[in-house]
């Protein structure tokens, strides 16, 4: 199965681990079956930005999904680093404010070809009482659209968002602002650590953009199998 993972395929798969050759091994098996792959906090942390640089090589758009949340000029920077590594999408934490949201979406467009940068809105993992505990009244709903808005008025090309705000968002949104959506599972699958959760179907028929799948590909004892599953239920 050879889809065109630039355009028509929305899976990007999450490659948490921290074992390189594993990961390294997992983005060839499903180097024409996912639309791009996620490089998050536990590989990074684990063997530093400089193996975003290996898996570019892959021909596949990397996600660099390390959240940045931080003053304004320490965002810009670490945007700037990571945009010149050649890397697809970017997110930053909205939680940071309108200014850094700003700084970040500037320094992303010093160059040529821009990352786009991505507003993290509601993590999957919390819920209703998760927010009252930080001292948000808020609904996970209302949170994200408060923070999509802030993010699309600073200039972010879209946000992260949970599954259960993709209606909501898209309706307020607009059809240009791009929405990454983590927390799927197909049917079958647990929920893991994760809350606010839907099937690869429901998330896009919603209106999400990408779909960030982990754990039900990469534990899968035939990972590319498993990818070409969900695409073919999904086209």
């Amino acid at each position: 199965m050879n889809i065109n993972k630039n355009i028509l395929n929305p899976i990007i798969c999450a490659l948490d681990t921290t074992d390189l050759l594993v990961a390294k091994k997992l983005v060839s098996q499903l180097s024409n079956t996912v639309g791009g792959i996620k490089l998050g906090l536990e590989i990074i942390t684990k063997h530093g930005i400089q193996i975003v640089s290996d898996f570019a090589e892959s021909g596949l758009p990397i996600f660099l999904d390390l959240k940045f949340h931080d003053i304004p000029n320490t965002v810009a920077a670490a945007v700037r680093n990571a945009a010149s590594l050649g890397v697809d999408l970017i997110t930053v934490h909205a939680n940071g404010g309108e200014e850094m949201l700003v700084s970040a979406v500037e320094a992303s467009r010093e160059f040529e070809n821009p990352p786009k940068i991505l507003a993290v809105t509601v993590l999957t993992s919390l819920d209703n009482n998760d927010l009252k505990n930080i001292g948000i009244s808020s609904t996970p709903t209302e949170q994200a659209l408060r923070l999509a808005s802030l993010a699309q008025k600073a200039g972010c090309d879209g946000v992260v968002c949970s599954p259960r705000e993709i209606s909501a968002l898209r309706d307020n949104m607009g059809n240009n602002f791009m929405l990454v959506v983590p927390g799927i599972r197909p049917l079958g699958f647990n929920a893991d650590d994760q809350k606010r959760t839907s099937t690869p179907q429901e998330a896009l028929k919603s209106g999400a953009n990408r779909l960030v799948i982990g754990r039900p590909i990469t534990n899968s004892s035939n990972p590319r199998k498993a990818a070409e599953n969900i695409v073919a239920e999904l086209f």
